[in-house]
């Protein structure tokens, strides 16, 4: 058995500014390191000892990972960092706060753009597209060391997690587009040496 822990970066600069982000590099806002220490808290009082973590190529995924090591007192624990991790690309949403969006093309056509599987926004990535970069990463680099009994942390953001949820959890098109993933709060599966999860809480 070991234990895979997915956490979404803490609050962006853009998360607060209710701003597409994608993958333009902002930083954390206070409450998102705040968020990123308390994810740390939670780890360290748990008791698990990560072997190995994997982070986005963006600052937020990459600084809450840092945080979270610096909680855990393993500030140099071995780091693989894959644009495959990265969010979701907005293509030409990127750098629009929502509301004006919402206002500039129907609120209904920005909502088929933000919670339908298959739909893209102009010049972007839904979050099948997301999917089809990130699974084969997962499936390749990340999987196989949680199956030899490895302990992983990956820090990184909210669809490409929810894509990496969506395999675990056996979640259909139609479920995934329901789930939203909190920034800052670690989910922890067990997973047995044939990959299967065993359990799953959300600290």
């Amino acid at each position: 058995m070991a234990l895979l822990v997915l956490v979404r970066h803490g609050q962006s600069e853009w998360n607060l500014k209710n701003i597409f982000t994608g993958w333009h590099d902002v930083d954390l806002t206070e409450k998102g390191a705040i968020e990123a220490r308390s994810a740390g808290e939670k780890l360290k009082k748990l008791g698990v000892k990560f072997d190995t973590a994997f982070t986005s190529n963006l600052v937020r995924a990459q600084k809450t990972l840092a945080i979270i090591l610096g909680e855990l007192c393993i500030p140099n624990l071995p780091t693989e960092k894959n644009l495959a991790l990265n969010e979701r690309d907005y293509g030409d949403l990127t750098g629009q706060n929502k509301a004006e969006a919402a206002a500039k093309f129907g609120a209904e056509q920005v909502q088929i753009w933000r919670r339908s599987f298959d739909v893209a926004p102009p010049g972007g990535e839904s979050l099948k597209d997301t999917a089809a970069r990130t699974l084969p990463y997962f499936d390749a680099k990340i999987m196989p060391v949680v199956r030899i009994g490895k302990n992983v942390l990956v820090s990184a953001h909210g669809n490409s997690l929810r894509s990496i949820v969506m395999q675990l959890d056996q979640l259909s098109a139609e479920e995934i587009v329901k789930l939203e993933i909190p920034t800052g709060v670690p989910i922890v599966y067990e997973v047995d040496t044939n990959g299967k999860v065993i359990s799953k809480k959300i600290l």
